[in-house]
Order: C-alpha cells, then structure tokens, then sequence
C-alpha cells in the first residue's frame, strides 16, 4: 500500500467516529458538525479565487454568513435563510461598487465580487437539506458518495486505462467510473434491500443517479480548480486534500436524492 494510500485510510479511521457519533445524537451535534465542515468548506472555496490573506474580510462574512443560514435552516426559518443569502449578494455587490468607484474602476468585476453568494449556494444551501433527512437517508447519501469515491479510485489505479474527460480531470477513467457506479449500486441495494419499502429496480436507478451527481460533483470541483490553478482545495485531509475535496461529490448528490425522495418512496 503506498504512502497516499495509508493516509487516505488513516484519515477515514480519524475523521469517521465524529461523522458516526454527530449522526447517531442528532439536533444541535448534527448541526455543529454541518457548521464545521461548511465553514471549513466554504473557506476553503474563497480562498481558491483569494488566496492568502486576501480579502480576509470577505472570507470571514461568507461563513459567518454560511453559519447562521444552516441555523436558519435548523429553527425552521426561510426568512432567515433567504437573508443570508441576500446579505451575501449585497455585501458582494457593495464591495464591487466601492473598487469600481474608489480604488480600480477598470479592475472591478462584478462576477467575482459574486464570490460570497456563490460559496453559500455552493456549501451551506446544500448541505442544510441534510435536516430533512432522517439519519438512515444520511447514511446513505453519505456512504453512496464514499463507494463512488472508492470504487473509482481503486477500479482506475487497478485497471484504468481509458480517460473519460482528460481536459478537465486527468487521472479518471471510464474504468474507475464503473467500478464507483458498481460499487455505489451494490451499496444502495444493499441498504434498499434492508431497510426500504421500494422494489430492488428503483435502488438501482437510485445508485445510477447518486454515483452520476457524485462523479459530476468531482468533474465540477476538479474544472473549478483548474481554472484557478489550485491542486487541491486544501491540505486539512492528509491523503484526500482539503475538507471540499472531500466532499465534492456529496454535494450534488444531496439535492439529486432530494429530488429523487420527491418522485418516489424509498424508505
């Protein structure tokens, strides 16, 4: 096993008893653990367009920001949600018109300015649908997200050979995306088959579209970083880099089941 690879498991050992024990007591542990890692996240995300102390300022709001909309969303208020998002777009906004009209007019763009509201739709307005969820559909959002993350990469160190979207992430291959897929459809019809009320097709289809989200998650964040010319989101992660590179393909995956629940009765 090499070196990448021990770190990669030893974090999982570290990091795993806290996701189970939040999961597990619920309420205000559930909600702390949300916060840390949106925060952690969301930093993270601003400091891939502002690195270093740049805009320290504007990095600190975002989360704060990020922090009372997930408490928002644990009292029940849409009013209190809604402004966090609109107090991200007009401090975003108020920042862009004081460098257009005080410091470098030709410099200012409003679409970076636009960085705060993004990192709050990006973290915290995803991951506060995890409240409506009771914690076996946590589990299994969660461990559908980890099969797809394993399964393609032990199936593309093993056997990939053939690159899905090599502009936009290297090293994946149509063959460790169908060891993530596999895996990740085993998973939900493991968990199906167990505790749900649905058929043992509609786990199949679920697992298809969770491990699509999930991939398409990963592709989005790798395109992101590229463009940025960042290698990793962060270094938090020993193995795995920073906490968003973590939790990528678990963040489309969140709204795709929310759909899903939607459309059709599982549990």
């Amino acid at each position: 096993m090499t070196d990448s690879h021990k770190q990669r498991w030893i974090t999982a050992i570290i990091v795993l008893p806290f996701l189970i024990t939040a999961l597990l007591v619920g309420g205000w542990a559930l909600l702390a653990a949300m916060i840390i890692v949106s925060g952690l996240g969301q930093y993270e995300f601003y400091s891939m367009f502002w690195p270093g102390r740049d805009r320290m300022a504007s990095k600190l709001i975002g989360c704060l920001l990020g922090t009372l909309l997930l408490y928002g969303a644990f009292i029940g208020s849409l009013h209190l949600i809604v402004a966090c998002i609109i107090g991200g777009f007009w401090v975003g906004s108020l920042g862009f018109l004081i460098e257009f009209g005080t410091r470098d007019p030709q410099g200012a763009r409003f679409e970076q300015a636009q960085t705060i509201t993004a990192g709050l739709l990006y973290l915290p307005m995803l991951i506060q649908l995890v409240l409506g969820f009771s914690t076996l559909e946590i589990g299994l959002i969660l461990l559908a997200s980890f099969a797809s993350d394993i399964g393609g990469f032990y199936a593309g160190c093993n056997f990939g050979k053939h690159k899905i979207w090599p502009g936009v992430s290297p090293k994946k291959t149509w063959e460790g995306s169908a060891g993530g897929m596999l895996l990740c459809i085993a998973v939900c019809l493991g968990i199906g088959c167990t505790f749900g009320v649905a058929p043992w097709w509609a786990w199949v289809v679920l697992g298809i579209l969770l491990n699509a989200a999930s991939q398409l998650g990963d592709f989005f964040e790798s395109a992101l970083k590229r463009t940025l010319g960042v290698k990793d989101s962060g270094t938090m992660l020993p193995g795995h880099g920073g906490i968003l590179d973590r939790i990528d393909s678990i963040l489309l995956a969140l709204p795709t089941y929310a759909l899903a629940r939607e459309l059709y009765t599982f549990f």
